[in-house]
């Protein structure tokens, strides 16, 4: 089976859910059980420390990651040295991890916010639906696969993508 974790997907006119429309989809898990990844262009209409848990945080930006478990965060990071328990997806990106271990150390400044992305929900696919998808042309794959500074930049520049 062809993996796609750590590839950086583009949407397709093709595709014509609106939830996906102009987006670009870091794969986080792909496995024959289904796929993981969070959209990494839409920004969340409120910061992180306006949730209210999160009060005393500093103001990150908050992503839309999908439309699945919109209850729930979820984080990418650069730092498997200081937040244990992340799965590495990518050269120099790992997917979750101790989430509170990363907040105390985001508190303390050892964590810097350019150390982190995220994610409120993510985008799923059950087995062989992404697949399915890829085949018929709803999505591209950006190559080559990003590392933490190529997906930082595009991040930053994401509200370009069309």
């Amino acid at each position: 089976m062809t993996t796609f974790c750590g590839s950086l997907l583009a949407s397709s006119t093709a595709l014509t859910d609106p939830h996906f429309s102009n987006t670009l989809v870091f794969i986080a898990e792909h496995n024959n059980k289904g796929a993981m990844g969070f959209v990494i262009n839409r920004v969340f209409p409120r910061w992180f420390n306006e949730l209210e848990a999160y009060r005393h945080m500093p103001a990150l930006t908050l992503y839309q990651g999908g439309p699945v478990d919109q209850e729930h965060l979820f984080f990418l990071h650069r730092r498997p040295d200081m937040i244990p328990g992340g799965q590495a997806v990518a050269q120099g990106i790992c997917f979750g991890g101790d989430f509170e271990q990363a907040l105390r150390y985001l508190s303390a400044g050892i964590v810097v916010p350019n150390d982190l992305l995220l994610f409120i929900g993510y985008a799923g696919w059950d087995g062989g639906n992404l697949e399915a998808e890829l085949a018929e042309g709803s999505w591209g794959i950006r190559n080559p696969t990003p590392d933490w500074d190529d997906l930082q930049e595009l991040v930053r520049t994401s509200g370009r993508f069309q």
